[in-house]
């Protein structure tokens, strides 16, 4: 494996790929709609023509399925052939557009992604699904916390719902071919360093991050769970949730289940702060452990000011 497509390689996860996917050694490409926010700023910064090329997008329309099965196949002056394909390509939450775009889009793009990998024998297939299919925002309990891939998915959106069709999609295609390999990663709100600054609003008030049981996962490890992804020798469909290790507020976990989750069952960790979206199964199939979290980046910042 060597050459990777990424769809939505201009977004905040996928700019965090595509990062890690080249410093690991791979010939990436980056297919999205979207041009990067920051590449003309990095360029103007002395950034090498070379160093900033994977992240240049190949400008494709995936809700067309020959604009995707071309773009996974060759693109004149850039690439012919792909060995491995990162759709992480969407809209990236719910509430940006009506109900019906997000499904329409985000079901249609990733059964194109599925299905241009399989007609080209792209075997190796990761692609962002969502802690959303969980239950998200919880105004319903989950039967007990943290929760885990065992947990029934219960979308509650039009996006949690078009996530749960890519993970059932993934099932019956790698049923149609059984030396297919689809991991959908359950991805945690996406944070980025700056977004940190945040956290001690959280740490406030924790009643705002009620929702996703106080969960996150900073781009960067986020991005090496894809390429742990990516490297993992197995075939079929697995979804793995994939978060931090740590919830977003200080307050011990037993503490805020009694509080905002009263009578739901408590499986207490070793770690009083340990994320309530459970990363057991990450850790054991793929070896992913977080690297990254905002109290480290926090105190990192604390130390630099104070010098």
């Amino acid at each position: 494996m060597s050459r990777v497509v990424v769809t939505g390689g201009s977004g905040k996860l996928g700019r965090a790929c595509v990062s890690e996917l080249v410093n690991h050694g791979y010939d990436v490409v980056n297919v999205d709609r979207v041009f990067p926010a920051d590449l003309l700023s990095r360029f103007a910064n002395g950034e090498s023509e070379e160093s900033l090329e994977p992240f240049f997008p190949v400008r494709a329309d995936l809700e067309d399925f020959g604009e995707t099965l071309e773009a996974l196949a060759q693109v004149d002056q850039r690439y012919n052939g792909v060995d491995a394909l990162v759709h992480l390509a969407a809209i990236p939450a719910p509430g940006l557009v009506p109900n019906h775009v997000v499904f329409r889009i985000n079901t249609m793009t990733t059964y194109n992604a599925f299905a241009a990998a399989r007609r080209l024998g792209i075997r190796n297939v990761v692609w962002a699904s969502s802690e959303t299919v969980l239950g998200l925002p919880f105004d319903t309990p989950p039967p007990a916390i943290p929760v885990d891939e065992d947990m029934a998915p219960k979308p509650e959106s039009a996006y949690a719902l078009a996530k749960l069709m890519g993970e059932e999609m993934a099932r019956q295609f790698c049923r149609w071919d059984p030396a297919l390999k689809i991991i959908g990663l359950r991805f945690s709100n996406v944070m980025e360093p700056q977004d940190y600054r945040a956290f001690p609003r959280f740490d406030a008030e924790p009643e705002t991050r009620k929702w996703n049981l106080w969960g996150y996962i900073d781009a960067r490890d986020g991005a090496t769970a894809i390429r742990l992804a990516l490297e993992a020798p197995l075939t079929g469909a697995e979804v793995f949730i994939i978060a931090n290790a740590e919830t977003v507020v200080t307050r011990p976990n037993r503490e805020l289940v009694a509080k905002f989750f009263p009578g739901v069952p408590y499986r207490e960790g070793a770690d009083p702060n340990e994320t309530l979206l459970s990363i057991a199964k990450a850790r054991q199939m793929l070896g992913y452990e977080p690297m990254h979290g905002w109290r480290r980046e926090l105190g990192e910042s604390s130390e630099r000011s104070s010098r």
